[in-house]
């Protein structure tokens, strides 16, 4: 079946060709040498003469089978098919003169017999394409036409003609349609090659293999799709004209996927491009794409100046973290915030992307509603996820989302902060029971922050953050750092602690810079930060007697500012509680006392701490360790690694005289002295000869 589109463009450059046919009659109607056959390669003296008395005229005299051609045109589109012909010259905005002058220079594109038509009516058998002079005639205009030669600039800029050899004069040079052109005109959808180093989908946008290209109305295969917040309004304001919008990414959302559904909803795809990569020539090429085949261009990260878009009707959304600056665009965008994609939808997502693979009994909103992902990121989570439960030759389990959503994180805080996977879990801590209730309060609170922050409104206005921030105050070795890496292991999130020789600068200011820098990379990753020690840059403020103390405050002041608009899930650990500012206190969700452990405590310390792997000697009393060294956790799991150290290097399993002379190491290090009131009848096994 022939295609209607095509057979419009045919029955256009027949036109044309009708005009070529007079305008090859006439010159030869004319011609002194008409036989001559080194035509184009020389002028003859008859030939001159012929030309001092010629006077150039048009060529074109009004088509009267234009009306037939678009009456058929009509007619096919009435019976549901389109004119890709009549679609540019909407979407570009092309006047009747410009479609002509394109025609005229896309024939020798279409029929290679024109080549040698052109050559004849250039008078030279090597210039086989239209020259601007020779279009202009043949669209029935003056040469010397300001309107008409303007023409071909605006052609031009649109990228839909390239006017080459400028050093030519403007009616002597060579028009040529660039090819993207000719296949789009002739029913090729394959996008420009020249774009595959920018674009970031395949242009069939609305098949695209993320959340993003499922999030418009249709979902490939049939699925149910998603509704993002704010696609609605979106693709309002382009159905009513809003060509230009800028959207500001806050932490979970995903502009990218936000503009492909609004482009969805509006009724046309998308053509997404990495800001990035884009040159000028390469923006020219990809507006030329969204007017060819009339999707929106989805254009982001933004972070500077944008090339200039052309004037046609295309629709730009760009989308970037930072706010818009007026200078990246004489246009000013329409402006809307991405915020994070809400808890509901979310699960959608999740389940949309997961597409029934979860092992029986599984709920990924429990196991995911914690994380803070965008659509894309959720797709991708749930592919790396489907790849560990393969590798582990399993059903897809909850702890396989939570892996692939912590796949997710970028490596920028990495360089700020040390990441550790946590490898301990609720069954390994050993502290009072009200201690572990608060933590466990705590991990709710971050489990269900979306719901009690987002959407039951319980931090309204300020400019307050969703973010859950505690303080562990407790004397070193009572189980602080542990039990932050507990809670980010019952989250399935990572632990990153940070070092403060990466923030703490004595040049003025650069300490907050340090600190903003690691709350923005914390903002954007789904994982537990940790300051220990915090009371060495979340400490006091003081009366001020000279500039350092001046400098030291606004440092305080700043953390205290910053801590209130954080997102993320945030612990503060110190032995020095009294150091912290009180202003501090008020902004922590929770306070948690780690005591030294009691004397029942202790001895399940001992006992987990020498663990069952290490051979001991029944002759190891943990009851009388317990009771008599008043140790907390960390100290006891040093007294047990020296000793099983000690029981290495014997070659025996490791025994009382081993553990409690590794307890007399561990007080030297910590400056107490060995008393016989807590050694009892073991004090003979620590005498200097035995260390």
């Amino acid at each position: 079946m022939t295609d209607p589109s095509v057979t419009h463009l045919f029955g256009r450059l027949g036109l044309v060709e009708r005009r070529v046919r007079g305008a090859v009659a006439a010159l030869r109607a004319r011609d002194p040498i008409p036989d001559d056959p080194f035509r184009g390669l020389y002028l003859s003296d008859q030939a001159i003469d012929e030309i001092l008395r010629s006077r150039r005229l048009p060529i074109g005299d009004g088509d009267p089978g234009l009306a037939e051609v678009e009456a058929a045109a009509d007619q096919a589109e009435a019976a549901g098919g389109r004119s890709r012909l009549r679609h540019l010259t909407a979407a570009a905005r092309l006047s009747h003169l410009d479609v002509e002058l394109l025609l005229a220079a896309v024939l020798p594109d279409v029929d290679s017999r024109y080549e040698q038509l052109y050559g004849y009516l250039n008078d030279d058998v090597t210039r086989r394409r239209a020259t601007a002079g020779l279009a202009l005639r043949l669209c029935g205009m003056q040469e010397a036409s300001a309107h008409a030669r303007a023409r071909l600039d605006a052609l031009a800029d649109l990228g839909l003609l390239v006017v080459e050899e400028p050093e030519r004069p403007l009616l002597s040079r060579t028009l040529r349609v660039p090819d993207r052109v000719v296949a789009h005109l002739l029913g090729d959808d394959r996008p420009d090659p020249a774009l595959a180093a920018v674009l970031t989908l395949p242009a069939a946008g609305a098949t695209a293999d993320t959340a993003a290209g499922r999030a418009g109305e249709t979902a490939a295969g049939g699925r149910a799709t998603v509704t993002l917040p704010g696609a609605e309004r979106l693709a309002r304001a382009v159905l009513n004209g809003v060509r230009l919008i800028y959207l500001r990414e806050r932490a979970g959302g995903s502009g990218h996927a936000l503009a492909v559904a609004a482009l969805s909803r509006a009724g046309a795809g998308a053509l997404c491009a990495d800001a990035a990569r884009l040159t000028p020539d390469l923006a020219r090429s990809l507006y030329r794409e969204a007017l060819l085949t009339g999707r929106g261009i989805v254009l982001g990260p933004i972070s500077g100046p944008l090339p200039a878009p052309p004037t046609a009707d295309v629709v730009v959304i760009m989308y970037g973290t930072a706010p818009f600056d007026p200078h990246w665009s004489s246009t000013p965008p329409l402006p809307a915030d991405v915020e994070a994609v809400p808890g509901a939808v979310r699960a959608e997502l999740w389940r949309d992307a997961l597409n029934g693979r979860l092992a029986p009994g599984a709920d990924p909103d429990a196991a995911t509603a914690h994380f803070t992902l965008g659509p894309q990121q959720i797709t991708r989570a749930a592919t790396a996820a489907t790849l560990i439960a393969l590798a582990e030759e399993s059903p897809l389990r909850a702890d396989h989302l939570r892996l692939g959503a912590r796949a997710q994180n970028a490596g920028g805080l990495e360089r700020l902060a040390r990441r550790i996977e946590p490898a301990v879990g609720w069954d390994d801590l050993v502290l009072p029971p009200d201690v572990t209730a608060q933590l466990r309060e705590l991990a709710a609170r971050a489990m269900h922050r979306d719901t009690v922050l987002g959407e039951w409104r319980m931090r309204p206005g300020g400019g307050r953050g969703r973010g859950v921030t505690a303080l562990f105050a407790g004397d070193s070795g009572t189980g602080k750092t542990m039990s932050a890496e507990v809670i980010a292991a019952s989250l399935g999130l990572d632990l990153y602690t940070v070092n403060l020789a990466t923030v703490v600068d004595k040049y003025v200011g650069e300490t907050e810079k340090n600190l903003e820098r690691i709350f923005a990379e914390a903002s954007g990753v789904n994982g537990v930060l940790l300051f220990d020690e915090a009371d060495a840059i979340f400490g006091r403020r003081s009366e001020v007697r000279d500039a350092h103390d001046r400098y030291a405050n606004i440092e305080s002041a700043y953390l205290l500012q910053r801590m209130e608009t954080f997102d993320g899930l945030a612990i503060l650990a110190t032995n020095l509680r009294a150091n912290l500012d009180e202003a501090f206190t008020r902004r922590l969700d929770q306070v948690v006392d780690f005591p030294v452990p009691s004397s029942d405590l202790r001895r399940t310390l001992w006992d987990r701490c020498l663990g069952a792997r290490l051979p001991r000697d029944p002759d190891v009393d943990l009851d009388f360790l317990a009771r008599s060294f008043e140790l907390a956790g960390g100290h006891i799991r040093s007294v047990a690694i020296t000793a099983a150290y000690l029981a290495a290097t014997s070659g025996e399993p490791v025994c009382m005289a081993d553990v409690v002379g590794a307890v007399a190491r561990e007080y030297r290090k910590l400056g107490r002295l060995c008393l016989e009131r807590e050694f009892g009848s073991y004090l003979s096994l620590v005498s200097p000869e035995r260390q």
